[in-house]
C-alpha cells in the first residue's frame, strides 16, 4: 500500500472519559485529495475523532498521522497544515464578510491579506456581500464565509464537523457544491454528517463509527455490496419534498 498518497492514517485509536469508552480502537486512512466521510449516530465519537487528528484532544492509546505528522508529537506541524471547520459558524457578525478573512489572513501572517479575501469571496460567491455585516448574512452565506476563512492560507486537509447542520436544503446544496470544488482543486476533505445522503453525494469513501469502532469502511458501491440484491419493482416515481421545494423556488426566482 503506497501509503505516501495518504494524508490521515488511523491506527487503534483509543478515547476514554472515565469510565464511558468513547474510541475502542479506530482504524481508517484517507487519500489525498479525496472526500472522506465518516458517519454515525450521536454520542458515537465522530466529534472526538475530529479534535484528535485536529489536536484539540490527546488520544488515550493508538496512533494518528495527519500529512505525515503524528498528532501527539508534534500538533504545531499538524495545525500548520490543516482547517477545521465547526459544526457552528465560527465568524464575527459585527465585522464584514471581507473583514473576517482580512483578520485570518493576517492572523496566518500572510503577505496579502486583502487580496486572499478577495479572491475567497470570489470563489464562494460572496463578493457582493463583502462589505456587509455578517449579521445581516443568511445561513447558508455564513457556512460559505466559515469555510471560506478555514481554507485561508491554503490547507492541505479541510475538516467539516457536520457542515450543512441547521442549513435548508438550498443552503446545503451550496456547500455541497463547494465541498466537491475542494477535491477537485486537491484539497483532501474530512466530513463528519449524519445526513446520510450528504455522504452519498459527496464522498468518495465511506465509513461507519458505531460503539467505538469502525464497522465499515469502503465507497458507497462496495458498501452496497454488503447488502442482498434489491429486488426490482416497477412504481411510478414520485418526487421528493426536496425537489418539490427547490422547483417552486426556482419558478419563483424567474418570476
Amino acid at each position: 500500500m503506497n501509503t505516501q498518497n495518504k494524508s490521515i492514517r488511523v491506527k487503534g485509536l483509543r478515547k476514554s472519559y472515565k469510565e464511558l469508552h468513547v474510541l475502542n480502537g479506530v482504524d481508517f486512512e484517507v487519500e489525498k485529495g479525496s472526500i472522506f466521510a465518516l458517519l454515525g449516530s450521536n454520542g458515537a465519537g465522530k466529534t472526538t475523532i475530529v479534535k484528535i487528528l485536529t489536536t484539540l484532544l490527546k488520544q488515550d492509546g493508538g496512533s494518528a498521522e495527519v500529512n505525515g505528522f503524528d498528532v501527539a508529537s508534534k500538533p504545531e506541524s499538524v495545525r500548520l497544515s490543516i482547517s477545521l471547520t465547526g459544526q457552528f459558524a465560527a465568524v464575527d457578525e459585527i465585522l464584514s464578510g471581507r473583514e473576517n478573512l482580512v483578520m485570518i489572513a493576517r492572523l496566518r501572517h500572510l503577505k496579502n491579506p486583502h487580496r486572499e479575501a478577495d479572491e475567497l469571496l470570489n470563489r464562494f460567491g460572496l463578493t457582493e456581500a463583502a462589505g456587509r455585516r455578517v449579521s445581516t448574512y443568511s445561513g447558508g452565506m455564513r457556512r460559505r464565509l466559515d469555510i471560506a476563512m478555514s481554507l485561508v492560507g491554503k490547507s492541505q486537509i479541510i475538516f467539516l464537523d457536520e457542515p450543512t447542520t441547521g442549513l435548508d436544503p438550498e443552503a446545503r446544496l451550496e456547500v455541497w457544491k463547494m465541498v466537491k470544488e475542494l477535491a477537485q482543486n486537491g484539497t483532501t476533505v474530512f466530513l463528519t454528517t449524519q445526513i446520510l445522503e450528504e455522504a452519498e453525494q459527496l464522498a468518495s469513501r465511506i465509513a461507519i463509527l458505531h460503539e467505538g469502532r469502525i464497522i465499515a469502511n469502503g465507497t458507497l458501491a462496495e458498501l452496497k455490496k454488503l447488502f442482498p440484491p434489491a429486488k426490482v419493482e416497477y412504481v411510478e416515481k414520485q418526487p421528493s419534498l426536496e425537489e418539490i421545494f427547490l422547483a417552486i423556488i426556482g419558478k419563483r426566482e424567474m418570476n
